[in-house]
């Protein structure tokens, strides 16, 4: 059923163009304008600056995408993404030392930003209703008795207006519609935000032709440590060994409240002190293949639109536009694209593109984007160095500091142990479920408890806590927890 004449969409980046898939099959015509020409090819633009660092496609992200553009999992394997197991396919340095391998109830797959790109305009650009206008951007809005109808353009030629029955704001963390409504009428938006100085950098690296016999792993993480002692700063950094398409990897260290290296000296000289000397001796084996990128545009910021007695009609936001968060987390794509699907899910069932249309989207996005939310807070909230409306009593964030990776480590040292927190784990990790569900679920609550009573009596099934400096454990340990389901 069709809802109108024209949709427009305010960007063409991942979150544009999933909204573009779920606007398509209700309009006559979508409209999706986009800033930068588009490469044809994966390939780095200027609108896209943290496309140079990892993206996790999480789970729910994976399948929101799937649902709106029928066989992007397939497209994007065979553009050369990796379909991987983490637990199996990946050293994970948490802790003491290196965890060790198993099988696990998360998979993902491992890409670059660009090559997600490629796939989805690909997508995009086989609906028939559906096109994508390069080289324009959106300057204005215009408005009539609460109703957005239509798009102001800055082209090369000049400016322009297009009408239209539906606007989608993609246009990510600049976006300049809130202050457009305001001037145009509204009040003043409430946003909420937490930034808490997250720096990153990365540079892009082809593997060998032949992998050493003891890189049975394709993916390579280490996690900051917890030691309050004397170290090296570069022991507090996370750091990402993690592979894309073409044989090539994206090596990333990232920190909170320090200073990184941004050139590609001092970038080698910091990941030879990381506090596990694979990190280095990895990069060593390697090609370089580019320079070293920096990003610190990292805070969390949600706007709340939600909050507003009279939502704007005709208008609706997904992407960073409404909510970005710390991109540590993995959260982006998986929250635009959850977010493009809960709007197709809606557009199905009205009958008309009202109000109450509008009020009811905001109300169910605000759900979707709060279990995200609640993960990035609960981590950044604990830093002393973190700024933001959303920053915590200092009491609070001590106990927030001397609690969250504690209670990290000892859940994922459980889901190690126990097929069920396993499960639920990573349902959390992927978005599929709240912490709070998960805590709040008696059978896994129950499962942690025996988790911990089984580690104080030195009772563990899968060992941890392996030599940092020593070659991670090829070893798989998944019959350690083969029957724990049924115990």
């Amino acid at each position: 059923m069709r809802l109108g004449r024209t949709a427009v969409v305010m960007g063409g980046s991942v979150a544009g163009l999933c909204a573009a898939g779920a606007l398509a099959p209700y309009f006559s015509q979508v409209l999706v304008l986009e800033r930068d020409e588009l490469p044809a090819d994966a390939e780095h633009r200027r609108g896209v600056p943290q496309s140079k660092h990892p993206h996790f496609l999480l789970n729910s992200g994976r399948r929101a995408i799937g649902q709106l553009f029928p066989g992007f999992e397939n497209d994007l394997v065979a553009g050369g993404g990796l379909h991987l197991m983490p637990s199996m396919d990946a050293a994970y340095l948490d802790g003491d030392g290196w965890s060790a391998r198993k099988r696990s109830a998360m998979t993902m797959i491992y890409s670059s930003r660009i090559l997600i790109e490629r796939v989805l305009r690909d997508k995009v650009r086989r609906l028939a209703n559906v096109s994508i206008r390069e080289g324009v951007s959106a300057n204005g809005l215009s408005t009539r008795d609460s109703t957005v109808t239509g798009v102001g353009l800055t082209t090369s030629t000049g400016e322009e207006h297009l009408d239209a029955d539906f606007v989608v704001d993609a246009m990510g963390r600049g976006s300049s519609v809130s202050s457009w409504l305001m001037s145009a009428g509204w009040p003043t938006l409430e946003t909420q935000t937490l930034d808490a100085k997250v720096t990153y950098t990365s540079r892009w690296y082809e593997l060998p032709a032949q992998r050493p016999p003891s890189w049975w792993w394709q993916h390579l993480v280490i996690m900051p440590t917890r030691d309050k002692g004397e170290h090296p700063v570069e022991h507090e950094f996370l750091v990402n060994f993690f592979p894309i398409e073409d044989n090539r990897v994206i090596a990333c260290m990232g920190s909170w409240g320090h200073p990184m290296p941004r050139t590609d000296d001092t970038f080698v000289e910091a990941a030879c002190r990381v506090r596990a000397p694979l990190f280095a001796a990895a990069m060593d084996r390697c090609t370089p293949t580019s320079e070293v990128h920096l990003t610190r545009a990292t805070g969390n910021v949600w706007r709340r639109y939600d909050r507003w007695g009279r939502a704007p009609q005709g208008l609706v936001f997904v992407g960073d536009s409404i909510c970005a968060f710390n991109p540590f987390y993995a959260q982006g794509i998986s929250s635009a694209s959850l977010s493009a699907l809960l709007l197709r899910e809606h557009l199905a069932r009205a009958e008309r593109l009202d109000a109450t249309f509008f009020s009811r989207f905001l109300t169910a996005q605000r759900k979707l984007l709060g279990v995200p939310w609640r993960l990035a807070m609960a981590r950044d909230q604990g830093y002393a160095c973190a700024v933001g409306t959303e920053k915590p009593a200092e009491w609070r964030r001590r106990v927030l500091a001397t609690v969250s990776d504690p209670a990290f480590s000892f859940i994922v040292g459980a889901a190690r142990e126990d097929p069920v927190i396993d499960l639920h784990f990573a349902k959390v990790f992927n978005l599929d479920e709240s912490l709070g569900d998960m805590l709040g679920n008696p059978g896994v609550l129950a499962r942690l408890v025996r988790h911990g009573i089984r580690s104080a009596l030195g009772r563990r099934r899968v060992p941890f806590g392996f030599d940092p400096d020593a070659e991670p454990p090829a070893t798989d340990y998944s019959s350690a927890t083969a029957t724990a389901a049924v115990r």
